[in-house]
């Protein structure tokens, strides 16, 4: 195999290591909600939109006929599938009976809790398939098709990427860095910088740029890390990336 080959590899490989580990961070939140048979801690919305951003991902992928982005996409997907079905699952549901069929939909599945995640599913399911009807029935060109789907991903990766910017003020304001997840952070980090340079190396802009914030941000964090140090005992939450 020729220098510029076993570079390739070893730079698909990494593509597909890092962001699966990245994607495993989500173990964690599994294994603490079927523990303590609830979802207390744990944020729905990062399941939900790296699930969307899976598929839209593994779309793109296999309209290019990229294998590495198939894989990891439809890996991805199926972690946060699982994921999503394991905190509908222990969301808490309404107490006490009530009579009829619909009183029994709404006792199993429409608590104060399972309501706004029902809801926010249905909304993203529905843009997703929105776009998908757009994409496949209105854009029959397949050019044309690779350029606004890899827009679509790019903004939504790179949405997903800044959003937890949002957090770094309180970070700052309290000098605490609880509300990170150091693993997740330098997983976040190796996984963008891969992707970037597996973009770079393809020549697609849709795939190396929006992984640049991600590196950007995940800085931001080791910096925060740095500078508000508080040892080991943290209590790590799943961030949007």
């Amino acid at each position: 195999m020729e220098p510029g080959g076993v570079a390739d590899s070893l730079l698909s490989g990494a593509c597909v290591l890092f962001t699966l580990a990245m994607y495993s961070t989500g173990l964690s939140d599994l294994r603490h909600m079927r523990m303590t048979r609830s979802v207390d801690n744990v944020q729905f919305l990062p399941f939900l939109t790296t699930d969307i951003n899976n598929l839209s991902w593994l779309s793109y992928g296999a309209l290019k006929g990229d294998g590495i982005l198939i894989f990891v996409n439809a890996t991805g997907a199926v972690l946060q599938t699982l994921y999503i079905l394991v905190y509908v699952h222990y969301c808490p549901r309404k107490q006490g009976h009530q009579r009829g069929l619909l009183g029994h939909l709404k006792e199993r599945f429409l608590s104060p809790l399972q309501r706004p995640v029902l809801l926010q599913t249905a909304t993203l399911v529905g843009v997703l398939l929105l776009g998908f009807g757009y994409f496949w029935l209105l854009v029959p060109n397949l050019e044309t098709q690779l350029q606004q789907l890899g827009l679509f991903c790019s903004g939504f990766t790179i949405s997903m990427y800044l959003s937890p910017l949002a957090d770094l003020a309180k970070i700052i304001q309290t000098k605490s860095t609880q509300r990170l997840s150091f693993p997740l952070t330098i997983a976040t980090l190796l996984t963008s910088a891969s992707w970037t340079l597996y973009g770079f190396q393809l020549g697609d802009p849709y795939i190396m740029v929006p992984n640049l914030p991600g590196i950007l941000t995940s800085l931001v964090r080791l910096w925060l890390f740095w500078k508000y140090s508080q040892g080991p005992d943290r209590n790590y939450q799943l961030l949007q990336t």
